[in-house]
């Protein structure tokens, strides 16, 4: 009897020749395969699937004869509470490695739309008016600290360092380097001396224990006035509150894609902050043909490897959370 890979990854994500592939590997493995358009659809199928590619936590808990599970995402702390999986065999990993272009073409977007004043000139426009006038900045020569030197970190360093700015400067756990486009490492024991010299802060960071609130009401304060803060990585990484404060008091910008409370309800007052743009936890969205292309070929990589008994290269720690 076949063993079984049950696979709900959306289907707008999917193509037939994602099928195809996965099909063709699992087959090979002595696997069927079988797929569902959403993680609801798969959920009596995944009861007893060995292999699951999809990201919900019902899925885990449904699975008692799981032993590795596959998530799409990057980001997993939806899945790393205690008693999430039915099997104690599970084994988790994520898509760690697909976000990088997406995410980093994103980060640059919204740096540039707020620098140059693109909210403004838009509304200049929708009266057809033709000011002219506004000041704008520039990432040259601006100071960067990037929080995150993982897959995202790097690649929107490797972008951002085109730009020529005064120095940019990395933030990870254990202070290893990250590659040749940061100018230093820091761990979050220097993180305080070195905010108050950022004037673009970009969060990239896990949502995990020692992450929550790490931009706190005194960091934000340690901010030089008219910084620049994009958070691409976790709401739950900044103090919302005192950043509200911090931006209706016009001292602080932002551009933030994610948010502690998704969706953002109607009725949030961030809505109508000045100095922030909002978008809706898009940037590491899977629509981007690359991206899903890319998630599809770490997945079966890693196929490979757990088949083959190696040691599966994207696997999370769910107690540190990624």
């Amino acid at each position: 009897m076949a063993r079984k890979l049950v696979v709900t990854v959306d289907s707008c994500v999917l193509t037939d020749a994602h099928r195809a592939a996965i099909s063709a590997a699992a087959a090979a493995n002595g696997f069927s395969a079988e797929f569902y358009d959403n993680d609801a659809a798969g959920l009596a199928a995944a009861s007893d699937a060995e292999v699951l590619f999809g990201s919900s936590a019902m899925l885990a808990a449904a699975a008692s004869h799981l032993k590795w599970m596959c998530t799409p995402s990057a980001g997993v702390g939806h899945l790393t509470a205690p008693g999430t999986f039915a099997s104690h065999e599970a084994v988790l990993s994520n898509s760690s490695g697909a976000y990088g272009v997406t995410i980093a073409e994103h980060i640059l977007l919204v740096i540039l739309t707020m620098l140059r004043r693109q909210p403004a000139y838009n509304e200049i426009v929708s009266r057809r008016a033709w000011t002219r006038d506004l000041a704008v900045r520039s990432i040259k020569n601006s100071r960067v600290t990037l929080l995150g030197t993982g897959d995202i970190g790097r690649t929107a360093a490797a972008r951002l360092r085109a730009f020529e700015p005064a120095c940019l400067i990395g933030m990870n756990r254990s202070g290893r380097p990250a590659g040749d486009n940061f100018d230093r490492i820091i761990t979050e024991k220097n993180l305080d001396s070195v905010l108050k010299e950022t004037d673009i802060l970009i969060m990239a960071l896990p949502g995990t224990a020692q992450t929550a609130h790490i931009l706190s009401k005194d960091r934000l304060a340690a901010l030089p006035d008219s910084a620049l803060i994009v958070n691409v990585g976790r709401g739950s990484a900044i103090d919302r509150t005192a950043l509200e404060q911090e931006l209706r008091a016009g001292r602080l910008m932002a551009a933030l894609d994610v948010f502690e409370q998704e969706p953002l309800p109607e009725d949030d007052s961030l809505w109508t902050c000045p100095g922030l743009l909002i978008t809706p936890h898009v940037a590491g969205n899977m629509t981007l043909a690359y991206t899903a292309d890319r998630i599809v070929q770490l997945f079966l990589e890693d196929f490979e490897n757990y088949c083959a008994g190696r040691p599966i290269l994207r696997q999370v720690d769910r107690q540190l959370g990624y």
